[in-house]
């Protein structure tokens, strides 16, 4: 009895010390070796949408019946005899030869004719198989095998359950990999680390804040006009910072309508407001731990402020509907291209809220002021357009770098990513049409002497008044007319031979006072 401790001992040590089943298999089987004739031991997992067995772990491969089938086919009733006979969780003994006709005789290879001992093993039917000893020739399984056995279903049903849930996250982590490989096409990316180009150069400056910044808690303010790479800036902040293992959240100020901001910001309780069908964690929440980078902080509305401002003072908010406060450690991160200063002296930016989030401002420049950072930005987006378009490696040529350095960017990167995309796409894979890809933009960066010509040439053509101005006039004439009379026969509606409702909308549209003409 002691002996038969040491051995279970020893076999559940076995099946917890390895992550593959087959490897613990192999391990148990040598254990039972000295106890039990075994001249091969097999774990098979019942396929029910199949409507088989796999073959999962083989205790000997070196040995007898390496060649064992993979896969054993069951018809639909041999199935249901085997699922009945794991629920009722007996034990098959006998020759294989003998048992074709048993409910446990499918779980068995057809190239087994020795004694065999069965045992159904593991929990609910989905994650369940069959433990199959296969006896030396001319030996038989003797009642204290059998219970033997009966006290391995425990470990081995443990086993194959980690086993299965292996295999499920090894095809969740193969299924996670194929959708980022492909959003990275999309993107037009090789990986998800953001790429930093003019970091040595025309961002060196803003790098070397970003560096000393990194490693503190302390808000950071990205000034930069639109398209300069404020996301760009506020991700290498976070990643180079000691919360690069928390998650960093975008949030767009202006994009959300003002009665919504709270609820995203903050979150609300069930039943808060008509709508709030279930507790939602806000945007603080749910950046716990990490970065929250709010993007376009000068949209967001006076009331928003104030809540912001205490979440940044002490780290507390409440949803909306709650009745207890909730502590969040979240870093901030803004961004802007508007002048903060300004709107804090016409009121539309508090000021208190400015202090606290301008600790450490960080200005982006424009591209026009760092043009020495064209080629190498030219070039790393016409190899992400390659990528996300499919076609082969493209570089600009030297004329094309000359028209890029040329133009004066007013779109900043942004503007500089959609024409190389642009100009890949014109080219169809054999060049950048860089010139076809400007387009009228580059009349922007023409020089003095164009702009004139320019200017002269749209001065020698006839000018129009606009649509709007024509029936206005239009109009107004007619009401001159009838003396500001709309309905009746003699109205401007009958004369004009339009709806009268129709004709009181435009006019209110057009701005025209029709009492004037009375």
């Amino acid at each position: 009895m002691e002996q038969f401790q040491s051995v279970l001992l020893n076999v559940w040590r076995e099946a917890c010390q390895h992550i593959e089943i087959d490897q613990s298999t192999e391990a148990i089987t040598r254990l039972l070796l000295t106890d039990v004739p075994l001249a091969q031991l097999l774990v098979r997992r019942i396929n029910r949408e199949r409507s088989c067995l796999d073959t999962v772990a083989l205790g000997l491969p070196d040995r007898l019946y390496q060649e064992a089938e993979a896969r054993t086919e069951c018809s639909p009733a041999q199935m249901r005899q085997l699922l009945a006979w794991c629920d009722r969780g007996e034990v098959g003994y006998g020759a294989h030869v003998e048992a074709r006709r048993s409910p446990w005789g499918v779980g068995v290879p057809a190239a087994i004719d020795a004694a065999v001992l069965v045992l159904p093993i593991g929990g609910p039917r989905s994650s369940g198989g069959v433990l199959v000893f296969v006896g030396q020739p001319d030996r038989r399984f003797t009642t204290r095998h059998m219970a033997l056995a009966e006290a391995l279903k425990e470990p081995f049903s443990a086993a194959l359950a980690n086993d299965l849930q292996l295999r499920e996250l090894t095809t969740l982590r193969e299924a996670a990999e194929a959708q980022k490989q492909s959003l990275l096409t999309r993107m037009g990316r090789t990986s998800l680390a953001d790429a930093i180009v003019g970091e040595e150069s025309g961002l060196k400056g803003v790098i070397e804040r970003v560096d000393a910044v990194a490693s503190s808690d302390l808000p950071v303010l990205i000034f930069g006009e639109t398209g300069t790479g404020k996301e760009l800036v506020a991700r290498t902040v976070h990643k180079r910072s000691p919360r690069a293992e928390g998650p960093i959240l975008r949030v767009n100020c202006g994009a959300i309508p003002p009665e919504l901001i709270d609820s995203e910001l903050f979150g609300h309780e069930r039943g808060a407001f008509t709508g709030a069908l279930e507790t939602r964690r806000g945007w603080f929440e749910r950046a716990d731990g990490g970065t929250l980078f709010l993007d376009e902080i000068g949209e967001m509305p006076p009331a928003a402020q104030v809540r912001l401002l205490r979440v940044l003072q002490d780290g507390w908010l409440e949803r909306i509907g709650g009745s207890h406060p909730i502590h969040v450690d979240v870093r901030v991160v803004a961004a802007t291209h508007r002048d903060l200063p300004r709107m804090i002296t016409e009121g539309g930016f508090r000021e208190d809220l400015w202090y606290r989030i301008s600790v450490f401002p960080i200005v982006l420049p424009p591209l026009r002021e760092r043009v020495a950072d064209v080629p190498a930005l030219a070039n790393h987006f016409a190899h992400r357009a390659a990528v996300r378009f499919g076609l082969p490696p493209l570089e600009p040529t030297p004329d094309d770098i000359r028209l890029l350095t040329d133009y004066h960017w007013p779109g900043n990167i942004r503007e500089l990513a959609a024409v190389i995309d642009r100009a890949a796409i014109l080219g169809n894979g054999e060049r950048l049409e860089v010139s076809q890809a400007l387009g009228t933009s580059a009349i922007r960066s023409a020089s003095p002497k164009d702009e004139q010509e320019a200017n002269t040439a749209r001065q020698a053509v006839p000018t129009f008044p606009t649509l709007d101005h024509a029936v206005r006039a239009h109009i107004e004439a007619a009401l001159a007319v009838t003396k500001g009379r709309i309905e009746g026969r003699h109205g401007v509606a009958a004369l004009l031979k339009v709806n009268p409702h129709t004709l009181r909308a435009r006019m209110r549209k057009l701005g025209i006072n029709w009492k004037r003409f009375r």
